[in-house]
């Protein structure tokens, strides 16, 4: 199952893209589907014609996992 992500990288914009697995805690890599900015713009140091990106695990900073849509809908807000 895919993960969307938001990659945040030492001194870069983020990136928005997609995962397939986790990283563990021995990886050494992260690779990128769908690399884009969180505008859904082209980053501009990578080629438009690219899909996938490596990222050395040491240029980043934090990884924020996204709900899936359906996730968001299996819990929901009860107002009473």
């Amino acid at each position: 199952m895919p993960y969307s992500i938001i990659l945040h990288l030492s001194g870069e914009p983020s990136v928005v893209g997609e995962i397939e697995e986790l990283p563990k805690n021995t990886d050494t890599i992260i690779t990128i589907s769908n690399p884009r900015l969180r505008d859904g713009k082209d980053v501009h140091y990578i080629e438009p014609n690219v899909t996938k990106v490596i990222w050395p695990i040491s240029k980043v900073a934090l990884i924020e996992i996204l709900e899936s849509a359906e996730e968001e809908n299996l819990i929901g807000f009860v107002r009473e």
